[in-house]
């Protein structure tokens, strides 16, 4: 309204300029006051363009920035767990978070050495390890990790060190056929050192390439001693064991009568159970005489160094010790849980009824020197 009545007037004088008989220098002020009047409304329609455009643009840039944010890093996880068992597991860390995980599955003992052989070029995020050997062999490849994970656990259950965190406990035991072995307690050993007896020959079943069974054995050496050690694998050996790729076909070979007893983990079983009911033909039974053919084992897990994704790979640690996590281990795959609160399996013995040997299971990292000894005894090729 106010620019209109300015042109009113400016027009006003311009009209009566003409009719005073102006001179031309007067004309020419009034169109020079014109211009300027146009010259100022202008800036002003252009400064409210501008503003409008980069407001836009920091709206765009803020909501770039936003959708960046809530895109999490893929994880990337080496496991020597088999993908039956741990899988599904996984599968619900991955939809809880939205995290994409690409897993390589392998043997502990493989992944362990790849991992040592990558160094810090390893695009691994996550070591997830069938025992605690497999762990400690690439131990100084791996990161602190904060005291609120591993305190979750117990102290028997992780590294000293802090380098790594059990996620779920597992007993060595003997499973045997329940044809052959109606009474344990009075047919079996109390020991398995005295399985060299060759009583025993033709009877045994043993998974020689297998994680658990080589931290077993590093048990022994550490326990007995390598002389000792050496005399147990060599009478093994010598008592024709029959050699299985893992502990599923071992405990699959003592529930159809091919061997008497074998050497493994103890929640194979219950697996077989659950899938034949009660009619499948083989149990476990845990050594009473102790040492280490009944020591508890840990499946665990630690972060690399060279990870880009540390915030992920923790995350997923919490999560494999979060409650829900637990229960999947004790009820699914029918390990012990090791979170205070979370119940076992009712099939399973509580652990402090078992006579446990006392093994620092930290220490069972010494992979090599021990399959180096399965190497000269022959119970490896």
């Amino acid at each position: 309204m106010k620019n209109l009545f300015i042109s009113i007037v400016i027009s006003s004088l311009a009209l009566f300029a003409l009719a005073c008989g102006s001179t031309e220098a007067e004309v020419q002020v009034v169109k020079e006051v014109q211009e300027v009047e146009v010259v100022k409304e202008v800036p002003v329609e252009v400064v409210r363009e501008v503003a409008v455009v980069e407001e836009r643009v920091k709206e765009v840039e803020v909501i770039k920035e936003v959708e960046v944010e809530k895109t999490p890093k893929p994880l990337v996880i080496y496991s020597g767990r088999s993908e039956s068992l741990v899988g599904p597991i996984i599968a619900q860390f991955s939809e809880a978070t939205g995290t994409p995980v690409e897993v390589k599955y392998g043997k502990t003992a493989a992944m362990a050495a790849t991992l040592l052989e990558e160094g810090d070029k390893t695009p691994a995020d996550v070591f997830f390890a069938q025992d605690p050997g497999g762990l400690g062999a690439v131990e100084s490849m791996l990161a602190t990790l904060p005291a609120n994970i591993t305190e979750l656990v117990p102290d028997w259950a992780d590294s000293p060190d802090r380098k790594w965190t059990g996620i779920s406990g597992r007993a060595r035991v003997v499973v045997y056929n329940t044809d052959a072995i109606s009474d344990p307690a009075t047919q079996l050993p109390d020991n398995i050192y005295d399985f060299i007896d060759p009583k025993w020959k033709g009877k045994i079943g043993w998974p020689p390439t297998n994680s658990s069974f080589h931290a077993m054995v590093t048990g022994m050496r550490q326990t007995w001693g390598e002389e000792k050690t050496r005399t147990w694998l060599e009478g093994i050996v010598a008592n024709g064991a029959n050699v299985y790729a893992k502990n599923t076909p071992t405990v699959e070979a003592a529930g159809a009568g091919e061997i008497e007893v074998g050497f493994v983990n103890h929640y194979y079983l219950h697996r077989f159970i659950a899938a034949n009911t009660e009619s499948f033909k083989a149990r476990n039974y845990f050594l009473p005489g102790g040492g280490p053919g009944s020591v508890v084992l840990v499946a665990g897990a630690g972060v690399l160094e060279a990870s880009d994704n540390p915030d992920g790979a923790e995350a997923f640690i919490r999560f494999m010790l979060s409650a829900p996590a637990q229960a999947y281990f004790a009820n699914q795959t029918y390990e012990y849980p090791l979170v205070e609160g979370v119940k076992k399996n009712h099939l399973l013995p509580d652990l402090d009824t078992l006579n446990l040997p006392d093994i620092d299971i930290s220490d069972l990292g010494d992979i090599e020197a021990t399959q180096k000894l399965l190497q000269e005894t022959g119970a490896l090729p």
